[in-house]
């Protein structure tokens, strides 16, 4: 049953302990809105804050029972950015930079702790967290403090007229972000949505709520005035569709899938409030004859990285038929090299998948193409040696390109692999370019001109070439076709997150020159 309303007026619980201990790590189980911690209002009939019980994929073992969200904590949440958001705005640019870099600095103090909680609440590495992800969430933070300084448009004249464009703060934002890489890929988003001078309401998912709530402490340690940053937690249809739908918010930034992505847009719609969607891909990886092979195979094996759950990755491999069983024999002896089990260990390569209702997922979409002839040359099961959520990484051949393993994305360790006639550029084309998505595509060859001739062909906003997941953050990132809307990363965030504005100044009508 879902929470009933509260007013906007909420008030901090403080009737009963809010904190759970995850990885040796105190975290807040309640919201975060208004600089105050926040417990869900009981349920019609109970007497105790209503709660959701958070699993750890390693192993299933409860994490924390977290404070469930409904419409009353969502319009309290964006009233208490509503009321922050006209001293945000007006909070000098160079200030807001200051704050946000003071962040990082709680950030990269609290390195360990966010890992070892984030691999805990998602199974992803934690060597991954350590070294990349947890710098990441920090870099992500400085790069939109220092670009917002930097952010500027040469004046320009017409008619002897002076036009001036500038950014302004567009109000309180809505981010909803996913699982997959749950803080990440909320400072993606916080980052350019706090410098732009919006205030924000983040919804992180369900299945992954923790560091979220430990951002919200390090960002109030760092100084960041109530009602900036908000964190209400709960399920999408419960916390996030009144989010999305309160006729304050003025803008939404959502990642996840088509569907949800329809919904949101429908609610924004009746308020054309601006969205931003980063949303499925079904990306190609395209082998060519003079490609180096190995190189190829790395690049195809990275596509298990975080179990497959990964927007970008490259699950479908088109290899040139001359060089089909060269790659795959360079593919299949990485595959035996890649160790799987506890995310914990140095030593693992690939871990579990996130929670038991999406493993079931995958694994469907496996069985059904198995059913229909296609051939597991590595995995097509669960690890049944683990247990739990944990799925062989699986590579399935004779697959037809209509066919609904080709066509849908899994968001687990399952990759295609279809070739394409020597030569045939045209082909190789039209079997990546043919799905509804337009995510990213990665393309191996040794040959630049066919690099920048293929690049040129593929529908993707992405695309890498001999690399993978070389991201930075002056860079447009989004999708193309079904899977996203606009663009995010260097000024593109500020236009999104700000509304534009022309000044045009005419040469006269001056207090001094009619006096002069």
């Amino acid at each position: 049953m879902a929470p009933p309303e509260l007013p906007d007026t909420a008030l901090p619980h403080t009737g009963l302990p809010h904190t759970a201990t995850v990885a040796g790590v105190p975290v807040d189980t309640r919201h975060w809105i208004g600089g105050a911690r926040v417990a869900s209002a009981p349920a019609a009939d109970a007497v105790t804050p209503a709660t959701f019980t958070d699993h750890s994929p390693i192993d299933g073992t409860p994490l924390a029972d977290i404070a469930r969200g409904g419409p009353g904590e969502a319009r309290a949440a964006v009233a208490a950015a509503l009321d922050a958001f006209p001293g945000w705005a007006a909070t000098p640019p160079a200030e807001r930079a200051r704050l946000l870099h003071a962040v990082a600095d709680g950030v990269e103090a609290r390195t360990e702790e966010l890992a070892r909680v984030e691999t805990a609440d998602n199974g992803a590495l934690l060597r991954s967290h350590r070294r990349g992800v947890m710098p990441r969430v920090a870099h992500n933070l400085r790069y939109f403090a220092d670009r917002l300084l930097a952010l500027s448009h040469d004046d320009f004249v017409t008619r002897g007229h002076t036009n001036h464009v500038s950014w302004d703060p567009a109000g309180p934002a809505v981010l909803i972000t996913p699982w997959n890489a749950p803080l990440m890929l909320a400072s993606w988003k916080i980052a350019p949505a706090l410098a732009a001078g919006d205030t924000v309401v983040l919804k992180p998912a369900e299945w992954t709520p923790l560091t979220a709530s430990l951002f919200a402490d390090i960002a109030h340690e760092a100084g960041l005035p109530p009602g900036v940053l908000n964190v209400v937690q709960g399920y999408g249809p419960e916390a996030g569709a009144p989010l999305v739908a309160d006729p304050r918010v003025r803008r939404i930034s959502f990642t996840g899938s088509v569907p949800t992505a329809r919904r949101i847009a429908e609610a924004a719609a009746a308020r054309l409030v601006p969205c931003s969607f980063e949303l499925g891909g079904k990306s190609p990886l395209l082998v060519f004859a003079d490609a180096d092979l190995e190189r190829a195979a790395d690049l195809a094996v990275e596509q298990y990285d975080n179990a497959g759950q990964v927007c970008l990755a490259a699950t479908r491999i088109l290899v040139e038929e001359s060089v089909r069983d060269a790659f795959l024999g360079h593919f299949l002896d990485r595959v035996r090299e890649l160790r799987q089990g506890d995310p914990r260990d140095e030593a693992t390569g690939i871990g579990p998948s996130i929670h038991p209702r999406h493993i079931d997922r995958v694994d469907g979409f496996v069985r059904r193409a198995l059913e229909a002839g296609a051939k597991a040359l590595t995995g097509g099961g669960r690890n049944t040696e683990l247990g739990g959520t944990y799925y062989l990484p699986t590579l399935l051949t004779d697959v037809d390109q209509e066919s609904e393993i080709v066509q849908e994305e899994v968001f687990g360790p399952v990759l295609t692999l279809q070739t394409f006639p020597d030569g045939d550029e045209d082909e190789a084309v039209r079997l990546a370019n043919g799905t509804r998505f337009g995510l990213a595509a990665t393309l191996a060859t040794g040959d630049h001109d066919r690099a920048d001739r293929i690049a040129a062909r593929l529908v993707a906003g992405t695309v890498w070439v001999n690399c993978f997941f070389v991201r930075d953050l002056s860079a447009p990132f989004g999708g193309s076709r079904q899977s996203g809307v606009g663009r995010e990363g260097g000024d593109w965030s500020f236009d999104f997150y700000c509304d534009l504005k022309n000044t045009v100044t005419a040469p006269g009508g001056w207090v001094e020159a009619r006096h002069g």
